[in-house]
């Protein structure tokens, strides 16, 4: 059986983490693109249990979870590779308001993934006049009808993570060879480090919206439309401004709690969509944020603008510690795996 779920005694302490990195010769991290990914990841770490597994915690491991962070922006650098973009790409955002046109809303779409690509391949044939046409040579990867899949994305790692919790209990208890456990505990740290990022994606406000590169149409309050908009989020504004302070952020990180009720199918999912949703409450702040100059460089009071996006990469790592300890603590036996393991050992048992 697993652990049962407890409450959280005590979080993983800054410093722990900080000499992690130290040891393993890498460096905090200093902006929102990949570096901002790492320090998600990072903070997620920070709010795990002291009795959470420890091999994630070893130098080598913390590492390998920050490096992780990076992953899916890596696969997006093949840009022509179209099978892989098709797959990948729509799972680092979703555009909230567009669900609206397909007939949908947050609390409406399905569940399962291709139930919801199903529902918008239908709204598109039974009102086609909804829908602008798609410039085929800007649609190679054929994403341009899809509004993205973060949250179905998020939710779908963690119940990853949630197997490879349960598989590794199983070769953990019933004779699993070393071999076997090593590759379980690098399974459960990639999956820790991939998903994180889109954790990550899903705090930063253009990333569930239709205005991601800068505002499109109506703008009676002229905002900017620079569609370079979205990288200085992502990265330009931090390495102008002294880039992310680690220790002052992960002070502001609490201890994981358990999200979602494993006894209800869709919960996880609705929770994630309303994490959603509160980072869409924050669009049309950080467009107001850049009207003022708050978030230009060359402005010396741009330390509400720091705070904003800090307090974003918080909120992200905060999430994503929630969603690893969750899986832990909700993983079930993964019965079929200890059948086949105990009728090895008996096997064995009988050669000997």
């Amino acid at each position: 059986m697993q652990q049962p779920i407890q409450i959280v005694k005590k979080s993983i302490t800054l410093a722990a983490i900080v000499s992690a990195f130290v040891l393993s010769g890498s460096q905090l991290a200093v902006a929102w693109d990949y570096e901002g990914h790492r320090a998600v990841n990072q903070l997620a770490l920070a709010a795990l249990p002291k009795d959470f597994p420890a091999f994630v915690r070893v130098p080598e491991a913390a590492e390998r979870v920050a490096f992780l962070a990076g992953e899916p922006d890596r696969w997006r650098n093949m840009g022509d590779d179209l099978p892989l973009s098709h797959c990948n790409g729509p799972d680092h955002y979703l555009d909230l308001e567009q669900l609206t046109d397909f007939g949908l809303t947050p609390q409406t779409v399905p569940l399962l993934r291709y139930d919801f690509t199903a529902k918008l391949a239908l709204a598109r044939a039974a009102h086609p006049e909804n829908f602008p046409p798609i410039d085929p040579l800007k649609n190679k990867d054929h994403t341009r009808e899809l509004v993205g899949f973060a949250p179905w994305a998020i939710t779908e790692y963690c119940g990853k993570l949630r197997s490879g919790f349960s598989y590794l209990k199983a070769f953990q208890d019933y004779g699993g060879t070393p071999e076997e456990i090593a590759n379980a505990r690098q399974n459960i740290i990639y999956v820790m480090g991939v998903m994180g990022h889109y954790v990550g994606d899903c705090a930063q406000p253009l990333h569930v919206t239709h205005h991601h590169h800068g505002w499109v149409g109506a703008n009676p309050h002229h905002y900017t439309t620079n569609y370079g908009f979205h990288a200085w989020i992502d990265g330009g504004f931090f390495r102008k401004t002294g880039g992310v302070q680690a220790e002052p952020l992960a002070r502001r990180i609490r201890p994981a709690r358990i999200v979602g009720d494993p006894l209800q199918a869709d919960d996880l999912f609705r929770q994630m969509m309303a994490y959603l949703l509160e980072t869409h409450k924050l669009v049309e702040p950080l467009y107001q944020l850049d009207q003022q100059r708050k978030l230009s460089a060359d402005n010396a009071d741009h330390q509400a603008g720091r705070e904003f996006l800090e307090a974003q990469l918080v909120r992200g790592g905060q999430m994503l510690g929630d969603l690893w300890f969750s899986a832990w603590q909700q993983a079930t036996e993964d019965k079929y795996l200890i059948r086949n393991l105990t009728e090895r050992r008996a096997l064995k048992g009988e050669k000997k």
